[in-house]
């Protein structure tokens, strides 16, 4: 792997990186990093948002907002200096008081750009240039229903089509693209395929009944998967998991997960491996689920479920401990067969745990508390909620409030390699760390950072000042 700069590495030209898990091939990185951290190579104020930069060779893309636009714009990987950028009018407000910035990743082609903002404006732009190639507002092309958080599912392009979660009632909560035109080739999931689902673990067990008012979107990402020679779409759906064929839309299965609470949101991708699916989220002990798919591909078991019985009542909820998974918006990364996620709702009851893949045994687990809901732009001494990806045999961890750390990924204890404060980095940090080139990416709600990971600097003349 070697860009036309002659750097090693690859690109991370897509949400959760070029094999959408969290993983990087690159190797060469540094086994420890120095007291204040590895090599500086560029920082910058950004604008407001919660999307990751995407890198393919030299150049980064990065959708954010300023002021009254949203913005997609490039710039060059090894300096942060802009190359171009395209703005639209955003007038989205998010009633909960976060950003009002795309919380969305753009996806990067040899000849394109797609990105999709907060109040669902989808765009394809010429990568070279940034000129638009075309543009669908889908909350106008689709009945969608205001989202909690903002429209947040990033979009996945499968060979020519462009997958997107628009949410639109009553049947268009996916949609398909022509990736060349935008042109929609086919529409599916809603009332057809939760009508009449048996409400697991949802208050009262029972048959759902479709009301035309319900949000559809969630913010997990579709995964692409072959599962016994047959190519799935997964999605994670407000409602639960739908597996649907990526040629016609047609949906093989549906599996209802959701919170019992109508203020909750799925945002964990599903991990796939084999016929094996997991889910989890975070709102009120709505836990983690294994499926397996069985051959036919259109029917599921559990393989293990925590907690067993989700609970339905406040008491239940009460008596309820917590989980070895309950992942609030970032996927775990699965290594030989552990997972290693960040569970928690919130800040004080947050968790860095190791949790077995195939029987839900939790491993160990590394306390992460901290105060509730903390100032914006504060740094504290533990990772809170973070994130990490996996890259040459490290866990490379980035919490919250811009603490960042290497780990070594083993089941038999949490082993801290080394860690520093960012010290351009504050509270709110919910960005995973982007790895591209021996370059590492990281990203607050108004500073993006890049730091030199290679463990000889062969003075890469496009690396950016020191």
């Amino acid at each position: 792997m070697r860009s036309a700069a002659g750097q090693e590495g690859e690109d991370w030209p897509r949400f959760l990186g070029p094999r959408a898990n969290n993983t990087s091939g690159e190797t060469g990185l540094l086994d420890q990093w120095p007291t204040n951290g590895p090599p500086l190579l560029w920082d910058r104020a950004v604008g407001t948002g919660y999307g990751a930069p995407s890198l393919r060779g030299e150049l980064l893309v990065l959708h954010h907002r300023v002021a009254d636009e949203e913005i997609v714009e490039a710039m060059v990987a090894g300096t942060g200096k802009t190359v171009w950028r395209h703005g639209y009018p955003s007038h989205f407000i998010d009633p909960y008081g976060y950003n009002n910035g795309p919380r969305c990743t753009a996806w990067l082609t040899s000849n394109r750009c797609y990105t999709l903002g907060a109040e669902g404006m989808l765009v394809c732009l010429d990568l070279a240039t940034g000129r638009l190639v075309w543009q669908r507002d889908t909350a106008k092309d689709w009945r969608v229903p205001e989202a909690f958080f903002g429209v947040g599912s990033t979009p996945l392009l499968e060979g020519d089509r462009l997958i997107v979660m628009a949410g639109g009632q009553p049947n268009s909560g996916v949609v398909a693209l022509d990736a060349v035109t935008g042109k929609t080739i086919w529409e599916s999931v809603g009332r057809r395929n939760w009508q009449g689902v048996l409400t697991t673990g949802w208050r009262v067990e029972k048959p759902y009944e479709w009301t035309g008012v319900e949000k559809l979107a969630s913010y997990a990402t579709p995964v692409a998967a072959v599962i016994h020679g047959r190519r799935h779409l997964l999605c994670l759906m407000r409602q639960g998991l739908v597996s649907v064929n990526p040629t016609n839309g047609v949906v093989n299965f549906s599996y209802w997960f959701q919170s019992m609470a109508n203020d909750s949101v799925n945002a964990m991708c599903p991990v796939v491996q084999d016929d094996l699916v997991l889910l989890s989220a975070a709102y009120y002990r709505i836990g983690a689920v294994l499926l397996r798919v069985k051959p036919d591909g259109r029917t599921l078991e559990e393989v293990w479920r925590a907690p067993a019985q989700i609970p339905t009542t406040m008491t239940a909820l009460r008596n309820t401990p917590p989980q070895p998974l309950e992942v609030h918006w970032n996927t775990p990364v699965l290594s030989q067969g552990y997972l290693y996620a960040f569970s928690g709702r919130d800040e004080p009851d947050a968790q860095f745990n190791c949790v077995e893949f195939k029987t839900g045994r939790l491993m160990w687990s590394r306390d992460e508390k901290w105060a509730k809901h903390p100032p914006h732009g504060s740094q504290f001494p533990v990772y809170g909620r973070g994130s990490c990806i996996l890259a040459d045999g490290k866990l490379i961890v980035l919490g919250e409030g811009g603490k960042l750390g290497m780990f070594k990924p083993s089941p038999e204890k949490a082993e801290e390699i080394c860690s520093f404060q960012v010290s351009q980095l504050g509270y709110a940090c919910w960005t995973a760390p982007v790895l591209s080139r021996q370059r590492l990416y990281l990203r607050s709600e108004d500073r993006l950072v890049c730091f030199r990971l290679a463990k000889e600097d062969k003075g890469s003349r496009s690396g950016g000042p020191r």
